[in-house]
């Protein structure tokens, strides 16, 4: 897909961090670029900046998303480009005993659905509603109507201790990639996943420094963490790429996480 001026987009996590990242790369093209999130703040500065529109939108919620798609297109036009970057996470044991006092407590369920409904549900419901969306537009000369570039992480495949919400989640966005890939294949639309590894994110830098150093002491190569502009330039890539379809692709130095 050629991104220039014609082209609309939308970016879920798009104030901060890998979505940010991605925002600018696609404006960096000329694309008319909306963001969603619930950072109003960062989310307007990022938008003012870029020349785009924000939408405070959270992922959770059809009516929130319905409002965010309306507003984005009504200043932008029906998207051709979806980035999916809108994600959290937690770090709690299935089952645990105290130290202290020997209880035993296992993980809340409440918490486990919320990383859930954000990670994996959030990301499905903002693909199902652009895709339809994008089935309005004519096809380009290629055939193409669209491309759809989902966050997933390495976690997905080797989760470490703690992590069993957010790497079903993510584990889920890697296993509906090739069957959304498939389902929109007679259409034109493309959609791919990205799994990043460690990355130099404002959560991670809310982090002590010998916690990163460490954490980029794990990368095999090159031995640091990855920037968003890595990912921002893999995610072009995939739109760019019209024979990029249907993968699930690891950005990571070439770490494989330990167990903790």
């Amino acid at each position: 897909m050629n991104v220039d001026s014609n082209t609309a987009a939308v970016v879920t996590g798009g104030a901060s961090g890998l979505g940010e990242a991605t925002a600018r790369a696609l404006a960096a093209k000329g694309a008319k670029v909306a963001i969603f999130d619930l950072q109003e703040e960062k989310g307007k500065k990022v938008a003012e900046d870029i020349g785009g529109i924000f939408c405070e939108v959270n992922v959770t919620d059809d009516a929130s998303v319905d409002a965010g798609f309306a507003k984005a297109r009504a200043a932008h036009g029906q998207e051709r480009i979806l980035v999916n970057c809108a994600g959290t996470g937690n770090a709690i044991k299935t089952a645990s005993r105290s130290k202290t006092d020997g209880s035993i407590k296992h993980f809340p369920l409440e918490a486990f659905n919320f990383i859930i409904q954000i990670n994996l549900v959030g990301t499905f419901r903002c693909i199902a509603k652009s895709a339809a969306g994008m089935l309005t537009l004519d096809p380009m000369e290629d055939g193409e109507r669209g491309a759809i570039v989902n966050t997933a992480s390495v976690a997905a495949e080797d989760g470490q201790m703690g992590q069993a919400a957010y790497a079903a989640s993510k584990g889920g966005v890697v296993g509906m990639t090739l069957p959304i890939a498939r389902d929109l294949m007679g259409e034109g639309i493309r959609v791919n996943t990205i799994l990043p590894g460690i990355f130099n994110t404002p959560l991670m830098n809310a982090a002590p420094p010998q916690v990163k150093e460490a954490l980029a002491a794990s990368v095999p190569f090159p031995k640091r963490l990855g920037n968003p502009e890595e990912y921002a330039m893999l995610a072009m890539c995939m739109i760019e790429n019209g024979y990029f379809n249907g993968e699930d692709v690891r950005l990571d130095g070439s770490i494989r996480m330990a167990p903790r």
